[in-house]
């Protein structure tokens, strides 16, 4: 399937972002006015001036958790709910620290406020929720579909409009004359010859045509034929034979323009500048707090064996750029000509690097290479320029993984593809799931694999 790409993100979430959005940020206002009341006995100008920043601040900051979405459930709701909100009390919190207003605050009104505001919106999400999920509902019931096509991409189809989006589907029709087999879970009615009958006679209201693009010649006599008819066609282009990144589609001065391939952080440019202020800000704060720990293993390291503390690769970044990766040394300097991975007893890794490695202490001066800007804290992992050059060509779109910086961690090492990879299938499978993270990149997603990367530090994977 491919997505509808929107720049204007937050008028994108329609009437259930706007509607739960309004009643939570009057819950706030109100709630911030009456604890200014309480505390001073009227609601004072840096007060009325923080309700402004509020309002003004909680759309880019709730739209960017994607707070409110109709398909999250109530615990992936509230999650999101406390993400935004957190970014927003942030946001102030920086503004306050600029302008040097945060001694007009009191600190009792704002710690009242960040743990009030959160409970009351979260008491007022669970009800709007439901009403919203409830109004989508009625108004998918009323809206029977029908998919011409029998295709493993039309069952898809089929299966996401079922269980995904609660819509009724009578079932599929054929694009022939010879109808397909009725797979049971989504019967095959007829073909096209039976379409106005059916649309007729069980009051269809929504056609998806889920055909391939061989078929492009059919598909355009088919929507002509369909123009008369009181139904919505959509055509849901069967594009399963292609490796797509980041699609999606969008409207080009009224032409429509189907993106198969976009890196996330040139195609939703505000998302990608909160990513780098993310990635900026947490790899400073980690190397303040981390300074006593590279300190010790800096030293450690030198002690260990003679040369360099750190080990300097130049490795491929965005686009293909080349970068210098940092790390500290963990093997006896030496002078292969071949570029080989670390394996488990490799003779060439030291004691102290043996226990780096396996902590993964080594790669924290990567976190420099965040600061710096040439790496993220999340994205697929670099590898070496020969290992790049081996598997360009053994595995379809191997390159494309560098559509999006590289990270210090990534999905792929969360999901227990860390180490070395031996094989071409295991490569094959740390590459799909780059894939998938520069599909479904977001600012929550990296968030999500920062918080799960302690708990796989110490996989028997690593040496």
């Amino acid at each position: 399937m491919i997505r509808k790409r929107n720049n204007t993100l937050p008028a994108a979430r329609g009437l259930t972002f706007w509607a739960q959005w309004l009643a939570a940020i009057s819950v706030l206002i109100l709630l911030l006015c009456a604890l200014a009341t309480m505390k001073t006995g009227e609601v004072e100008a840096h007060y009325r001036i923080l309700a402004a920043f509020m309002l003004l601040g909680s759309v880019p900051s709730y739209s960017m958790m994607k707070v409110y979405h109709k398909q999250h459930g109530y615990l992936v709701g509230l999650g999101r709910l406390l993400a935004g909100w957190l970014a927003l009390l942030c946001g102030l919190t920086v503004v306050a620290f600029v302008t040097k207003t945060s001694e007009l605050f009191s600190r009792e009104v704002i710690i009242t406020l960040a743990f009030a505001g959160f409970a009351l919106q979260a008491c007022l999400y669970v009800p709007l929720h439901n009403l919203s999920r409830r109004y989508q509902q009625k108004l998918q019931a009323a809206r029977t579909s029908l998919i011409i096509g029998t295709g493993d991409f039309a069952l898809e189809l089929a299966d996401k409009l079922v269980r995904k989006r609660n819509e009724p589907l009578l079932g599929l029709v054929a694009a022939n004359d010879h109808p397909a087999p009725s797979n049971g879970l989504y019967p095959v009615i007829g073909n096209l010859a039976h379409l106005r009958d059916l649309i007729a006679t069980h009051k269809i209201r929504r056609l998806y045509i889920a055909l391939p693009l061989t078929e492009a010649e059919q598909i355009e006599g088919l929507y002509i034929d369909l123009l008369d008819s009181s139904v919505d066609v959509i055509w849901t282009p069967d594009l399963q034979s292609l490796i797509l990144l980041n699609h999606s589609v969008s409207d080009i001065e009224g032409l429509p323009a189907i993106h198969l391939n976009e890196s996330p952080l040139t195609s939703y440019p505000t998302a990608a500048f909160s990513k780098a202020v993310l990635d900026r800000t947490v790899a400073l704060l980690a190397i303040i707090l981390l300074c006593p720990v590279l300190l010790a293993t800096a030293i450690a390291v030198k002690c260990s064996s003679p040369g360099p503390i750190l080990f300097k690769q130049k490795r491929h970044g965005w686009n293909g750029k080349i970068i210098k990766v940092w790390k500290f040394r963990s093997m006896r300097v030496h002078d292969d000509a071949e570029v080989k991975q670390a394996s488990r007893d490799d003779p060439r890794i030291t004691r102290v690097g043996q226990f780096i490695r396996r902590t993964s202490l080594d790669e924290l001066p990567q976190l420099f290479n965040a600061l710096q800007g040439r790496m993220s804290l999340v994205g697929p992992r670099p590898h070496a320029l020969a290992h790049n050059d081996y598997y360009t060509g053994k595995i379809d779109a191997y390159m494309a993984r560098h559509r999006i910086k590289p990270g210090i961690t990534g999905l792929a090492q969360i999901s227990g593809y860390r180490g070395e990879t031996e094989t071409i299938d295991k490569m094959e499978k740390r590459v799909e799931l780059d894939l998938a993270y520069i599909n479904n990149w977001s600012l929550w997603l990296d968030i999500k694999i920062l918080i799960k990367t302690p708990f796989t530090l110490l996989s028997k994977e690593i040496y």
